[in-house]
Protein backbone atom coordinates (compact mmCIF):
# COMPACT_ATOMS: atom_id res chain seq x y z
CA UNK A 1 0.00 0.00 0.00
CA UNK A 2 1.49 3.21 -1.13
CA UNK A 3 2.36 5.84 1.83
CA UNK A 4 -0.16 9.00 1.76
CA UNK A 5 1.51 12.14 2.39
CA UNK A 6 -0.36 15.74 2.62
CA UNK A 7 1.05 18.81 0.93
CA UNK A 8 -0.28 22.13 1.26
CA UNK A 9 0.53 25.21 -1.18
CA UNK A 10 0.98 22.18 -3.26
CA UNK A 11 -0.09 23.81 -6.35
CA UNK A 12 2.63 26.34 -6.14
CA UNK A 13 6.00 26.43 -7.58
CA UNK A 14 7.72 24.51 -4.80
CA UNK A 15 4.73 22.71 -3.30
CA UNK A 16 4.53 21.38 -7.05
CA UNK A 17 8.09 20.19 -6.34
CA UNK A 18 7.74 18.38 -3.53
CA UNK A 19 4.37 17.00 -4.68
CA UNK A 20 6.20 15.22 -8.09
CA UNK A 21 8.64 13.83 -5.91
CA UNK A 22 6.82 12.24 -3.76
CA UNK A 23 4.92 10.92 -6.22
CA UNK A 24 8.18 9.21 -8.11
CA UNK A 25 9.38 7.90 -4.25
CA UNK A 26 5.88 6.04 -4.12
CA UNK A 27 3.66 8.13 -1.96
CA UNK A 28 -0.04 9.03 -2.64
CA UNK A 29 -0.22 13.07 -2.35
CA UNK A 30 -3.17 14.97 -1.61
CA UNK A 31 -2.18 18.34 -2.56
CA UNK A 32 -4.03 21.45 -1.13
CA UNK A 33 -4.68 24.79 -2.97
CA UNK A 34 -5.90 28.32 -1.79
CA UNK A 35 -7.59 29.51 -5.06
CA UNK A 36 -5.74 28.13 -7.90
CA UNK A 37 -7.53 24.99 -8.93
CA UNK A 38 -6.06 25.06 -12.29
CA UNK A 39 -2.57 25.35 -11.08
CA UNK A 40 -3.62 22.25 -9.10
CA UNK A 41 -4.90 20.16 -11.99
CA UNK A 42 -1.81 20.79 -14.00
CA UNK A 43 0.68 19.20 -11.08
CA UNK A 44 -1.92 16.70 -10.73
CA UNK A 45 -1.65 15.59 -14.18
CA UNK A 46 2.10 15.60 -13.93
CA UNK A 47 2.55 13.70 -10.83
CA UNK A 48 3.75 9.64 -11.68
CA UNK A 49 1.84 7.20 -10.13
CA UNK A 50 -2.39 6.71 -9.38
CA UNK A 51 -5.04 8.47 -6.79
CA UNK A 52 -3.11 11.50 -5.90
CA UNK A 53 -6.01 14.20 -5.62
CA UNK A 54 -5.89 18.46 -4.70
CA UNK A 55 -7.77 19.95 -2.21
CA UNK A 56 -9.08 23.26 -1.61
CA UNK A 57 -7.87 24.45 1.74
CA UNK A 58 -7.80 27.96 3.39
CA UNK A 59 -5.10 26.81 5.59
CA UNK A 60 -5.90 29.84 8.29
CA UNK A 61 -9.45 28.43 8.19
CA UNK A 62 -8.77 25.90 11.22
CA UNK A 63 -12.06 24.98 11.10
CA UNK A 64 -11.50 23.70 7.24
CA UNK A 65 -8.41 22.09 8.54
CA UNK A 66 -10.25 20.08 10.82
CA UNK A 67 -12.79 18.98 8.64
CA UNK A 68 -10.46 18.10 6.05
CA UNK A 69 -8.77 15.55 9.23
CA UNK A 70 -11.82 14.26 9.82
CA UNK A 71 -12.95 13.04 6.29
CA UNK A 72 -9.30 11.25 6.29
CA UNK A 73 -10.47 9.79 9.96
CA UNK A 74 -13.53 8.94 7.88
CA UNK A 75 -11.82 7.27 4.85
CA UNK A 76 -9.91 5.34 7.48
CA UNK A 77 -6.64 6.72 6.35
CA UNK A 78 -3.65 7.14 8.64
CA UNK A 79 -1.13 10.14 7.34
CA UNK A 80 2.56 9.23 6.82
CA UNK A 81 3.80 12.75 5.78
CA UNK A 82 2.84 15.99 6.58
CA UNK A 83 4.33 18.84 4.21
CA UNK A 84 3.83 22.56 5.57
CA UNK A 85 4.66 24.49 2.24
CA UNK A 86 1.43 27.04 1.88
CA UNK A 87 2.73 30.34 3.26
CA UNK A 88 2.90 34.05 2.05
CA UNK A 89 4.52 37.05 1.74
CA UNK A 90 5.10 40.55 0.28
CA UNK A 91 8.27 42.56 -0.19
CA UNK A 92 8.71 45.49 1.64
CA UNK A 93 12.29 46.57 2.60
CA UNK A 94 13.24 46.20 6.23
CA UNK A 95 14.19 50.05 6.68
CA UNK A 96 10.32 50.90 5.53
CA UNK A 97 8.72 50.05 9.21
CA UNK A 98 5.66 51.90 7.63
CA UNK A 99 5.01 49.82 4.86
CA UNK A 100 4.76 46.54 6.99
CA UNK A 101 1.30 47.30 8.08
CA UNK A 102 -0.43 45.39 11.02
CA UNK A 103 -3.20 43.91 8.39
CA UNK A 104 -0.06 42.32 6.79
CA UNK A 105 2.09 41.02 9.62
CA UNK A 106 -1.18 39.26 11.10
CA UNK A 107 -1.98 37.38 7.31
CA UNK A 108 2.20 36.51 7.26
CA UNK A 109 1.84 35.37 10.81
CA UNK A 110 -1.68 33.73 10.11
CA UNK A 111 -0.60 31.84 7.29
CA UNK A 112 3.28 31.15 7.96
CA UNK A 113 3.03 30.39 11.90
CA UNK A 114 -0.60 29.11 13.44
CA UNK A 115 -1.18 27.07 9.72
CA UNK A 116 1.44 24.81 10.17
CA UNK A 117 0.67 24.15 13.95
CA UNK A 118 -3.08 24.27 13.12
CA UNK A 119 -2.45 21.54 10.92
CA UNK A 120 -0.26 19.39 13.15
CA UNK A 121 -2.54 19.84 15.52
CA UNK A 122 -5.54 18.55 13.46
CA UNK A 123 -3.68 15.66 12.03
CA UNK A 124 -1.93 14.04 15.21
CA UNK A 125 -3.96 11.08 15.44
CA UNK A 126 -3.47 10.72 11.76
CA UNK A 127 -0.53 10.59 12.08
CA UNK A 128 0.36 9.09 15.27
CA UNK A 129 -1.54 5.93 13.41
CA UNK A 130 1.03 5.82 10.75
CA UNK A 131 4.00 6.59 13.03
CA UNK A 132 4.32 9.85 10.35
CA UNK A 133 6.46 12.51 9.93
CA UNK A 134 5.82 16.30 9.92
CA UNK A 135 8.71 18.51 7.27
CA UNK A 136 7.84 22.02 7.58
CA UNK A 137 9.20 24.71 4.95
CA UNK A 138 10.90 27.22 6.71
CA UNK A 139 13.74 29.33 5.25
CA UNK A 140 17.22 30.60 5.63
CA UNK A 141 15.98 34.07 6.58
CA UNK A 142 14.87 32.31 10.22
CA UNK A 143 18.54 32.53 10.50
CA UNK A 144 19.60 35.61 8.21
CA UNK A 145 16.92 37.54 8.95
CA UNK A 146 17.17 38.65 5.36
CA UNK A 147 14.02 37.83 3.57
CA UNK A 148 11.34 39.72 1.71
CA UNK A 149 10.46 41.38 5.08
CA UNK A 150 11.07 41.55 8.73
CA UNK A 151 7.28 40.11 9.52
CA UNK A 152 8.21 36.94 7.01
CA UNK A 153 11.83 36.50 8.43
CA UNK A 154 10.55 36.34 11.96
CA UNK A 155 7.92 33.86 11.02
CA UNK A 156 10.63 31.32 9.65
CA UNK A 157 12.19 31.65 12.62
CA UNK A 158 8.66 31.17 14.94
CA UNK A 159 8.30 27.94 12.93
CA UNK A 160 11.70 26.50 13.12
CA UNK A 161 11.32 27.35 16.89
CA UNK A 162 8.12 25.34 16.67
CA UNK A 163 9.29 22.21 14.93
CA UNK A 164 11.64 21.44 17.74
CA UNK A 165 8.40 22.29 20.54
CA UNK A 166 6.60 19.82 18.50
CA UNK A 167 9.15 17.50 17.78
CA UNK A 168 9.50 16.70 21.52
CA UNK A 169 5.95 16.60 22.21
CA UNK A 170 5.18 14.33 19.76
CA UNK A 171 8.09 11.87 20.24
CA UNK A 172 8.15 9.37 19.99
CA UNK A 173 5.26 8.42 17.41
CA UNK A 174 5.73 11.48 15.09
CA UNK A 175 9.22 12.86 13.86
CA UNK A 176 9.40 17.07 13.09
CA UNK A 177 11.70 18.40 10.74
CA UNK A 178 12.27 21.39 8.93
CA UNK A 179 13.68 22.17 5.44
CA UNK A 180 15.37 25.73 5.42
CA UNK A 181 15.99 26.50 1.44
CA UNK A 182 18.09 29.49 0.61
CA UNK A 183 16.42 31.82 -1.90
CA UNK A 184 14.60 29.36 -4.58
CA UNK A 185 14.46 30.23 -8.28
CA UNK A 186 10.34 30.39 -8.12
CA UNK A 187 8.40 32.76 -10.35
CA UNK A 188 8.14 34.85 -7.56
CA UNK A 189 11.92 35.47 -6.44
CA UNK A 190 12.09 36.49 -10.91
CA UNK A 191 9.90 38.69 -10.05
CA UNK A 192 12.18 40.43 -7.41
CA UNK A 193 14.37 43.51 -8.29
CA UNK A 194 17.20 41.40 -10.21
CA UNK A 195 20.22 43.67 -8.95
CA UNK A 196 19.09 42.80 -5.76
CA UNK A 197 18.60 38.87 -6.86
CA UNK A 198 22.37 38.97 -8.88
CA UNK A 199 23.52 40.42 -5.48
CA UNK A 200 22.34 37.29 -3.65
CA UNK A 201 23.81 34.68 -6.37
CA UNK A 202 26.89 36.66 -5.83
CA UNK A 203 26.90 36.30 -2.14
CA UNK A 204 26.20 32.42 -2.27
CA UNK A 205 29.37 30.51 -1.83
CA UNK A 206 27.93 28.11 -5.03
CA UNK A 207 27.05 31.37 -7.14
CA UNK A 208 23.60 30.47 -7.67
CA UNK A 209 20.15 30.12 -6.04
CA UNK A 210 18.42 26.96 -5.08
CA UNK A 211 15.86 24.98 -7.67
CA UNK A 212 12.36 23.21 -6.65
CA UNK A 213 13.59 20.24 -7.07
CA UNK A 214 16.65 20.31 -5.14
CA UNK A 215 13.96 21.65 -2.18
CA UNK A 216 11.96 18.64 -3.10
CA UNK A 217 14.89 15.96 -2.86
CA UNK A 218 15.56 17.34 0.57
CA UNK A 219 12.21 16.65 1.74
CA UNK A 220 12.25 13.06 0.72
CA UNK A 221 15.22 12.84 2.05
CA UNK A 222 13.77 14.20 5.74
CA UNK A 223 11.09 11.86 5.36
CA UNK A 224 12.76 8.74 4.32
CA UNK A 225 16.22 8.74 5.11
CA UNK A 226 16.94 11.07 8.56
CA UNK A 227 14.98 8.07 10.46
CA UNK A 228 16.57 8.96 13.48
CA UNK A 229 16.35 12.78 13.24
CA UNK A 230 13.59 15.02 14.85
CA UNK A 231 13.66 18.94 16.00
CA UNK A 232 16.33 19.52 13.74
CA UNK A 233 16.96 21.87 10.39
CA UNK A 234 17.83 20.59 7.14
CA UNK A 235 19.90 23.82 4.84
CA UNK A 236 19.51 23.79 1.17
CA UNK A 237 21.00 27.12 1.24
CA UNK A 238 23.79 26.34 -1.32
CA UNK A 239 26.19 27.96 2.13
CA UNK A 240 24.65 31.38 1.70
CA UNK A 241 24.58 32.20 5.79
CA UNK A 242 28.81 31.90 4.91
CA UNK A 243 28.81 34.41 1.96
CA UNK A 244 29.37 38.04 2.45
Amino acid sequence: MSKLALVTGGSGGLGAAISQHLAQSGYQVILTYNANAAAASQVLASMAGQGHRSCKLNVANSEEIQALADQLKADGQGLDLLVNCAGTTQYVAHNDLNSLTDELIDRIFNVNVRAPFAMVRSMQPLLEMKQGCVVNITSIAAQTAMGSNVAYCASKAAVENMTRSLARTLAPKVRVLAVAPGLVDTEFVKGLDSQWRDQQEQSTPLKRLANAEEVAKAVVVAAEQMTFSTGTTLAVDGGRPLGA
